[in-house]
Parts: structure tokens; sequence; C-alpha cells
């Protein structure tokens, strides 16, 4: 069994986005890697804009702004939430990205009026970056109050499989690439539903580590949390095509609406 030193705590997310900020784009665009539920930023953009109604639209942890950008090109106004300056500063670098309402902070306490938006999202898993149950309820509970009567909160995130965990931790090559080896280190707390993850890049540059901690949740305790927040489960699929949820997806893109009355 793996030792799991308990004195680091939880990583911040701000920390993982100062840290991977630089290589971010690199990780996730290129086309031998694959980006959370199938589909790509612009299918999940797609997926968004049919159900953005007359927006604003607000994205938790907009990141480099994989799916805000091309979601704001087909003419939705997007507010975007971020802990990591660098990684806003990447977004803003890009082009549309200084059109963006960009906001330093966490997500767990909205800084939005109340029910004023149409459609909140948060994809690739960036949902079990908050800490324990309690931080994922109140992100809840904050979404519903932001939501407009009949608005939509979307959430994309793996389905946990605790079987790829051998005594508690899982290695696996991620890529190889010349003289470049990427690796995928984690170690899994079954108790507290938490994985410590660390990518391990090994090249002529020397090591590279990013850490990511999470505190992940199957779909049934997300829909829970939905109902302690007053919102009811609209639509559930395997990706942003629209592909059926069953129970053998890997990954879910959720719909949860504030009810109309």
């Amino acid at each position: 069994m793996v030792h799991i030193d308990q004195d680091d705590g939880f990583l911040d997310p701000a920390v993982y986005g100062d840290t991977i900020a630089e290589a971010y784009d690199g990780f996730y665009s290129s086309p031998d890697q694959t980006v959370g539920a199938p589909g790509t930023g612009a299918t999940a953009a797609d997926f968004l804009y049919a159900r953005a109604g007359a927006g604003p639209v607000l994205e938790l942890g907009v990141g480099t702004g994989r799916v805000a950008l091309p979601l704001a090109a087909q003419g939705v106004k997007v507010i975007g939430i971020e802990a990591s300056p660098r990684m806003l500063a990447r977004l803003r670098e890009k082009p549309g990205g200084s059109d963006l309402d960009l906001k330093l902070g966490d997500f767990t306490e909205l800084d939005v009026p109340a029910a004023s938006l149409s459609l909140i999202y948060v994809v690739f898993n960036t949902f079990f970056m908050l800490a324990d149950q309690d931080a994922q309820v109140r992100c809840f509970t904050s979404v519903a109050s932001a939501l407009r009567p009949g608005g939509l909160f979307v959430l994309e995130a793996f389905v946990p499989d605790v079987a790829r965990y051998d005594h508690g931790q899982c290695v696996q090559v991620e890529r190889l690439a010349g003289e470049s080896t990427q690796l995928s280190a984690a170690v899994h707390d079954p108790v507290a539903q938490r994985i410590r993850h660390r990518r391990i890049v090994l090249g002529p540059d020397g090591v590279r580590t990013y850490p990511a901690d999470l505190r992940y949740v199957w779909p049934s305790e997300l829909d829970l949390m939905g109902r302690i927040a007053g919102l009811e489960l609209a639509e559930r699929w395997a990706g942003w095509a629209g592909e059926p949820f069953t129970a053998t997806s890997g990954y879910h893109v959720s719909v949860w609406r504030r009810p109309s009355v």
C-alpha cells in the first residue's frame, strides 16, 4: 500500500493552474490527447450554444478558454471564473480572450447577481477540484441561486472507476514522443473519494511535475447535490455529441434545470 502524506493537504486549484498554465494547451490540444468526454472543445461549445438561451452564461474554471472561446465566437456572452492568475493571463493573450468577462476567484460562492444567468457550465472534471462534499454542495447551491428560472447547469466529468487502482495506486505511460516520456501517477483514498494525481514529464530539459488533487463524485451523488440545491436532472449523455449514457460509459455530460416555478 502506498503511503499518502496527509500533511500536504488538498491542493489549491490555483496552484494546479499556475503550475500547468504554460503547458496546458500543449497537453490537451494535440490530436493524440483525449480530453474528457467524447468530443472536442468545438463540439462542447455547440452543445452549450444549443442550451444557452438568451445568455449570459458562466464557465466555472474557465482555464485557457478551450470551450469558452468557441462558445463566445458563436455570439454568446461568456463570463469566466478562474482560480489561477496564470491561466487567465494565457486566456487573455488569445484572440477573443480580452472580450470575455473574466473573474479571478474560486467558484464555491459566485459573485454574480441572483437569477441572472441562463446557463452555467463546468467541464473536464474541474468540479472535482473542490476539496470536499461541503464545498461541492455549496457550489451547487450558488449555481442554483445564480440561474434564472428554467436555467441550466451543465457538468462534464469522468465516472469513477476504483478498479483501476491496484493497492491504492496507479501508474501509467500517457505518451511517448521523441525523447519525451509522459507518466501519470496517482494514489486513491476511497474513504474520502480523493485522488492525488501527478503528471510527470521526463525529457532533455529534465523532469517536470504537474500536480492535481480531485475529490470525485458519482453521478448519483451529483444528482443528490442537485436536489439539495433545488435543481432537477434534465439530461445525461456519455459525450458532447449526445451519445447514450450507459453502465459502461467512462464520462458523462449532465444537465440540471432550475424549475420555472
